[in-house]
């Protein structure tokens, strides 16, 4: 105990109390007992316990970029109307693949020199599942938010780039930034 508060008073002493305003109702430092302390252990150890218990299909998914950081690790980014979708599913290994090819009616380019605004383009993107005895290893199912025909969005692309997943991504097609490339617009109906 000697030593924690001599911890703490080199601490406090070595801020700078002057730019400090005194509170009205200081804060008063309790120390734990030993039976306090065991009881906070005990707590401690049940709950990781519990939570491991309970979420024993958690995976290690892939976090969401934000839209600053989808643009900037995008070589090309499109606004436009999700015309037709195409799919393959495969097993590889315990994983089953299931790849996708969206065909988009650009309505405008926001990145890129790559695509011609009003044209069509063909953007790949995929999603696994596990089937393999057991929990699967911990790594991420793939993109998420994807899209259905008809659906307008604004799309984060990779063309001979890192896509969020990989550098792979080599042979000149358009890869959706992974796991979120796809942002939803939501198109006002007329008057």
């Amino acid at each position: 105990m000697g030593v924690q508060r001599g911890l703490f008073t080199q601490i406090i002493a070595s801020a700078q109390l002057s730019k400090f305003r005194p509170v009205a109702n200081p804060v008063h430092i309790h120390e734990l007992t030993d039976l306090e302390s065991q009881m906070l252990n005990r707590f401690s150890v049940l709950f990781l316990v519990t939570a491991v218990v309970l979420c024993p299909n958690a995976r290690g998914e892939k976090v969401d970029m934000s839209p600053e950081e989808l643009r900037q690790t995008a070589t090309d980014v499109i606004v436009g109307k999700v015309v037709r979708v195409y799919e393959r599913t495969a097993a590889e290994g315990s994983w089953n693949y299931t790849r996708f090819i969206a065909e988009i009616q650009v309505n405008a380019v926001e990145k890129g020199e790559a695509i011609e605004p009003d044209g069509l383009v063909y953007v790949r993107y995929w999603k696994r599942r596990w089937f393999g005895g057991g929990r699967g290893p911990t790594s991420t199912s793939g993109h998420r938010g994807l899209p259905r025909e008809g659906a307008t969005l604004r799309v984060y692309l990779a063309q001979n780039a890192y896509d969020g997943f990989t550098r792979e991504n080599k042979d000149g097609g358009f890869n959706v930034i992974g796991a979120n490339g796809f942002e939803i617009i939501e198109v006002k109906p007329n008057k």
